[in-house]
């Protein structure tokens, strides 16, 4: 008997208009009304995420971060918080600069509006259109070397897949480890993104840790994803399932693939197969 359901956003639960279909929405709202317990697990910074799901209208919680920080949106309580040891984060800002890689900084600043840090003007060329003009949870600072901030919860570069392969590689090899990381590759602003956190900060590390606080067994978790940052939660959980149009390392690792992709609202499809709604 499955009791948790841990979902991505982007590319699972959203369509690629960033809206969740109808047919999710009303799965959604049922399963929470039975007693489930539903985890939205995004890369995506608690803010940014509780406000794709706020039209669910129910009280969830957000593993964001890729499990670097959970919160409750009923009351913005936070349960779970990984930072960046703050001297791993210099050694690898120093690192990244030798090859001229310019990353976005986020950080565990939500109650004083603060999500984002960069060292440029955030519509700079170098973060690949990574920062919405708009954006006003952003914060620009001198220079990354001279922080003070403890709560970095991930540095993101963005760019050429090759460039971001190379430096993956290179962080790997020389500081086993000290980083956890992954290579986004379903994502639009740029061929490929590297996400570095807490050796700790993942998503399946993370909820699975919640999910033992919650007395729930790995075999009762359903978990949802599409892209490189799921695949340890798809492969690990009781049921793991890769979308359509999941990356093929996810789909490599899945007990099965829907049917149909995000914007068929291929999660729900599966959800009322598996859970009978």
């Amino acid at each position: 008997m499955y009791k948790l359901i841990a979902i991505d956003l982007d590319g699972t639960l959203l369509d690629d208009d960033k809206k969740i279909p109808i047919e999710n929405l009303t799965v959604l709202r049922q399963l929470i009304d039975k007693g489930y317990k539903v985890v939205i697990a995004t890369g995506r910074r608690y803010w940014e995420a509780k406000n794709f799901i706020n039209i669910i209208n129910r009280p969830i919680i957000i593993l964001a971060n890729n499990g670097n920080v959970v919160r409750n949106t009923e009351d913005d309580r936070m349960i779970i918080t990984k930072y960046l040891n703050v001297e791993n984060f210099k050694t690898l800002i120093a690192e990244s600069k030798k090859l001229g890689l310019y990353p976005i900084i986020h950080v565990d600043d939500y109650e004083n509006g603060i999500d984002l840090l960069v060292e440029m003007d955030k519509a700079h060329r170098m973060y690949h259109n990574y920062i919405s003009k708009s954006e006003e949870r952003c914060k620009e600072v001198e220079d990354y070397l001279e922080m003070t901030e403890d709560k970095i919860l991930a540095v993101v570069y963005a760019g050429d897949k090759k460039d971001m392969e190379s430096f993956h590689l290179y962080i790997n090899e020389r500081y086993p480890n000290t980083y956890s990381s992954h290579i986004m590759e379903n994502i639009r602003i740029a061929e490929a993104m590297l996400e570095i956190m807490n050796p700790l900060g993942t998503k399946w590390q993370t909820l699975s840790e919640y999910a033992k606080r919650k007395g729930i067994l790995k075999s009762e978790i359903i978990a949802i994803g599409d892209d490189n940052n799921d695949a340890e939660m798809v492969k690990n959980a009781g049921c793991g399932i890769a979308m359509k149009n999941a990356s093929k390392s996810v789909k490599r690792v899945a007990d099965f693939i829907t049917e149909k992709d995000n914007n068929e609202a291929g999660v729900a499809f599966e959800l009322k197969k598996i859970l009978k709604v």
